[in-house]
């Protein structure tokens, strides 16, 4: 397997693609993330292909992993949140229903042969039990919320609010690490 660019300083990415024995460096990608697309889908794939793209365009030679992870609630995507307020809003419209984590990933490898891209997207639906005024304020006065998708890091204190996932754990961590392995493994 060739060695891998991980486009991205996520410390929750570079733990998983640690934890299945992928070796890598890291090259986080500066571009200003835009969406263009509606589908969820198509935007997280978006996403992820602009930081491969970005990434890729700096080397000769080598695999560029670039990925992004967005939560959708009644199809509306949810980024990050811009303040404590945000993140107390967006944790009110997740808990107690579910929603879907999508994590996009672009794979962009250069060589003597030219450049090669692969790209797939993954769904994860995610159950949140109902959740009181104060837990949410409690959870989101940690700080761990901020930078996260949605608000929240299931791999984290919000653990004890996820009633069920159907899909990929890995996947609403930040990366969907056993079908990366898997793509690199046939990646031709």
């Amino acid at each position: 397997m060739d060695q891998i660019i991980l486009a991205s300083q996520s410390p929750r990415r570079r733990e998983l693609l640690e934890q299945i024995g992928i070796e890598f460096t890291v090259q986080p990608s500066t571009v200003e993330e835009k969406i263009t697309k509606t589908d969820p889908r198509e935007a997280v794939l978006e996403l992820a292909y602009q930081k491969a793209e970005d990434v890729a365009g700096t080397i000769k030679e080598g695999t560029v992993l670039g990925a992004d992870t967005i939560v959708v609630l009644d199809g509306r995507i949810m980024g990050k949140p811009r303040s404590r307020e945000h993140a107390i809003e967006m944790l009110r419209s997740l808990q107690g229903r579910s929603h879907s984590v999508f994590t996009g990933v672009a794979l962009i490898r250069r060589d003597a042969d030219g450049e090669r891209m692969l790209r797939f997207a993954e769904e994860t639906l995610v159950t949140m039990y109902p959740m009181s005024e104060e837990e949410i304020v409690q959870y989101v006065d940690t700080g761990e919320p901020m930078d996260k998708a949605g608000a929240y890091g299931i791999q984290g204190r919000c653990a004890a609010f996820i009633e069920r996932i159907s899909g990929d754990y890995n996947n609403v961590v930040g990366l969907p690490a056993a079908r990366i392995y898997q793509e690199l493994k046939n990646w031709k």
